[in-house]
């Protein structure tokens, strides 16, 4: 026997009575009056004001006035909440889908009535026409039982200590489950960021990385000459052989004067070697390195020259402006590699397994593209998705080339997926079984980072004329009412297509679609999806913006290594986020337990 039904037998053997609530002399009910939002708005004060919601509390503003001041019950009258009951104290008012029970009895405490129909009115809560309701009627006739003071008293005071346990230890729960979300977040954005390593464009200028020994040319007209075995440089190449030299090593010749800076039939930056004869049409340039002189010569014959280049007639590349040209001038070891690229194209092509053409006409053009490519991302540093391939294998040939050159590149999401919006599926079309789909909604409210199995699933008729994502593509929301749940992902892991509905689309990659996905949680992505997304009410990430964004990409054996790391923190995280909430729901239904076991009375008339 326990404390409560020891109690029970000293002060009321018998048992107890019970009253109907509508009773006179056990309560006055009542309901609440309309307020709109605007009244809310309007009337801004210190007095809640609560309403049919359970979040907060029920609180859905605070106003100027008043309507109840003292202790009271609330329940809620309709709605999806209906039947829902709070214990009020102060000074506060109420709207007209909420009740009020005000205690008439002064054998009845508030709060021991609060208590037991906590556990009684979603008994009484019908739901004819699809609105629950609990209306004040009904209410009335619900009976509660009266047991003296003193057991009340205990009773409450039980509950009341029960519920602050549970309060406390719901609270701690919830902030050590929201302080593991901050540590995981914390060590994905830390994976994910590659800031110190990212290729970061560097300029500097040909006066400060080449040696200028202009002062050191002379030009011999062709009477002067001596026939000889030293080649004569003027400003495309060798213009004659002469009997003495004047340079003796490794330079940089570059073309002053003349119509191929504007023509460019034939490379107007070439090296030398050897002892040599230059005269005044060819700028003479000394480096610190063969590489440096290499990368230089790619670089110039690559580049525009116009701005640099006087006189229209007779241009000319004149010494001042020759130092002034900007230069991309990566770090040494990115300029090794390029010179590396160029000086062995076939070689290092082969090493990365790009497929190479056997005829030499397609080869050649496949160098000139990549090597366009290779020198414009070393001025600009990011990988556009607008791009043209030349490549029957994609743009993933040309991302590992520049991989292999830079490390960790920026790419544009456009130049590495290929989007598919989704089609026509509405949460009518689902059914029990039938054909795998993703509702755009589930996404971001059902999903983790990747599935095997569908929550839904349709008709063949429907899922005939829907789009499909593929094994191993990405499903990507691009709806939602708020910016952080818009462009979250899922990637499909399951053994058939499955059907994608409207306000989502697919995303196809050469790249690891786990890595992405994992991606388009990161502070990076959301800072730039911030700026992308448009609406207010509904939020709306359209794919032609998705694909404008910028996302930096580790080679794919970093990008497998990283999702191999975040898969076993989430499967941590995950196991925590789901034992914490069953620690609550355990707690939960323990103090359930003890309260309806602390609120069953025996009724004397039965």
């Amino acid at each position: 026997m326990n404390y409560i039904e020891k109690m029970l037998q000293d002060y009321c053997p018998n048992g107890v009575e019970w009253k109907e609530l509508g009773d006179r002399e056990v309560a006055k009910l009542s309901r609440g009056k309309v307020m709109s939002k605007q009244f809310i708005e309007e009337n801004k004060g210190v007095f809640p004001v609560y309403s049919s919601q359970t979040a907060n509390s029920g609180e859905i503003g605070k106003i100027s006035t008043f309507d109840f001041d003292g202790e009271y019950i609330t329940w809620t009258t309709d709605g999806a909440n209906a039947g829902t009951v709070f214990y009020r104290q102060g000074k506060f008012s109420i709207t007209n889908v909420c009740g009020l029970v005000d205690i008439q009895n002064d054998k009845l405490l508030t709060k021991f009535v609060y208590y037991y129909l906590t556990i009684t009115t979603k008994k009484y809560v019908s739901s004819g026409m699809g609105n629950p309701k609990l209306m004040s009627n009904v209410m009335a006739k619900i009976k509660v039982p009266i047991p003296p003071l003193k057991i009340q008293e205990e009773i409450v005071k039980i509950l009341d200590k029960f519920t602050e346990y549970v309060t406390e230890l719901t609270a701690e729960l919830t902030a050590e489950l929201t302080d593991r979300q901050k540590q995981y977040s914390f060590y994905r954005d830390k994976l994910l960021s590659f800031e110190d390593e990212v290729y970061q464009v560097e300029w500097k200028t040909l006066g400060e990385v080449a040696e200028n020994l202009d002062y050191l040319r002379k030009p011999v007209t062709k009477g002067s000459r001596s026939s000889g075995i030293y080649p004569y440089y003027g400003a495309s190449g060798i213009v004659d052989y002469v009997d003495d030299y004047i340079f003796d090593g490794d330079y940089l010749l570059v073309s002053e004067d003349g119509a191929n800076l504007i023509a460019r039939k034939t490379p107007i930056a070439f090296s030398v070697t050897g002892k040599s004869w230059i005269n005044n049409h060819a700028h003479v340039l000394k480096f610190e390195s063969d590489i440096d002189r290499k990368y230089v010569s790619y670089y110039l014959n690559h580049i525009d020259l116009t701005p640099y280049i006087s006189g229209a007639a007779q241009p000319k590349l004149n010494q001042q402006n020759l130092n002034s040209i900007k230069l991309a001038y990566p770090k040494q070891e990115v300029r090794n590699k390029i010179v590396q690229v160029l000086d062995n194209f076939d070689a290092v092509c082969n090493d990365l397994s790009i497929g190479l053409p056997k005829e030499i006409e397609l080869r050649q053009k496949q160098y000139e593209y990549f090597r366009e490519k290779l020198l414009t991302f070393t001025a600009e540093g990011v990988y556009p998705g607008q791009w043209t391939v030349d490549s029957e294998r994609g743009p993933s040939d040309l991302i590992r080339l520049l991989q292999w050159v830079f490390g960790t590149i920026r790419v544009e999401l456009g130049a590495i997926c290929t989007f598919t919006r989704g089609n026509g599926l509405q949460k009518k079309d689902f059914i029990e079984e039938g054909y795998p789909v993703i509702h755009y909604g589930q996404i971001y409210t059902r999903y983790g980072f990747s599935t095997d199995k569908t929550i839904s699933f349709t008709d063949q008729s429907v899922f005939a004329k829907l789009k499909k994502a593929q094994p191993g593509d990405i499903v990507m929301a691009t709806t939602s009412e708020n910016v952080e749940d818009v462009g979250k992902a899922v990637v499909w892991e399951g053994n058939e297509e499955v059907g994608i509905g409207g306000h989502s689309c697919v995303l196809q990659t050469e790249q690891s679609s786990k890595f992405l996905v994992y991606y388009f949680q990161s502070n990076d992505f959301q800072r730039q999806k911030e700026k992308m997304v448009v609406g207010t009410k509904v939020i709306e990430l359209y794919p032609k913006n998705i694909q404008k964004m910028l996302i930096v990409l580790p080679s794919f054996s970093t990008q497998k290594r990283i999702v191999a790391i975040l898969d076993k923190f989430d499967a941590l995280t995950n196991s925590i986020f789901q034992g914490l909430p069953k620690e609550i729901e355990l707690r939960q239904k323990q103090y359930e337990y003890f309260r309806d076991t602390l609120l069953n009375f025996p009724n004397k008339y039965e």
